[in-house]
């Protein structure tokens, strides 16, 4: 499993400015992810399904706050650093800036 570990990086969306916080885990050998978004209560989220290519890592996730309708995550890892985006309908790609390791 690559990722595994807390990060932060900066995203800007029109609904929300400002750093966000990504725990990648281990969930008895599937992925876990969790969001923390100051003064937003992120959504439940499903993983469908997820993809490792190297150090990237694929997902393809469901969340109660658009019912029926797939969030994609990409992620790129690179020692301490990351760079990804999400693709969530209706708002479209929402990118990952300065992505750092807060945590191991």
């Amino acid at each position: 499993m690559i990722g595994l570990g807390k990060w932060a990086c900066t995203v800007n969306t029109m609904f929300f400015s400002g750093e966000v916080k990504i725990k990648v885990f281990d969930d008895n050998g599937k992925y876990g992810f969790e969001f923390d978004m100051p003064e937003i209560k992120v959504p439940d989220i499903d993983i469908k399904s997820i993809e490792e290519d190297d150090d990237t890592i694929y997902a393809v996730a469901q969340t109660s706050l658009l019912p029926g309708k797939d969030v994609e995550l990409t992620i790129t890892f690179d020692g301490d650093t990351f760079d990804g985006f999400l693709k969530i309908p209706f708002l479209g790609k929402v990118k990952f800036k300065d992505g750092h390791r807060i945590e191991e």
